[in-house]
């Protein structure tokens, strides 16, 4: 079983700068891929990054790339989002995610293959 729990998330301006961060509990979190997504009002869930189970491979939706950093710190069970130049169409609930496969080979995008998620935390951009 794991545990998330988000923070970082609130107010900003077009621009700016924040970093979102997804404590984890339970030792097993280390052998999990792990992902944030991001889901507006009136729309479905979407994919923002993800990263391998090692951190050695990361992943990100085109709109985000170049601007979104995903890194995580399994010593400390601790997964980031580092979002730089925010737009308001960024504005969004985030949430980070756990695909149950232990090592898994692939890392995948879809949130039907991430079995553990956090509440979210609220990313709001003004222009």
């Amino acid at each position: 079983q794991v545990l998330l729990q988000e923070s970082g998330g609130g107010l900003v301006q077009t621009g700016d700068s924040l970093r979102l961060s997804c404590a984890a509990t339970g030792q097993a979190y280390r052998q999990y891929a792990v992902g944030w997504f991001r889901q507006a009002p009136g729309k479905e869930r979407e994919f923002v990054a993800a990263v391998s189970w090692s951190g050695g491979r990361t992943y990100y939706a085109d709109s985000v790339k170049g601007r979104f950093v995903i890194s995580r710190d399994n010593s400390k069970n601790m997964l980031y989002l580092q979002m730089n130049s925010l737009k308001p169409e960024d504005t969004a609930l985030y949430s980070c995610a756990a695909d149950p496969r232990p090592n898994p080979v692939t890392v995948s995008t879809s949130p039907s293959s991430y079995a553990y998620w956090g509440k979210g935390t609220q990313v709001t951009v003004s222009s």
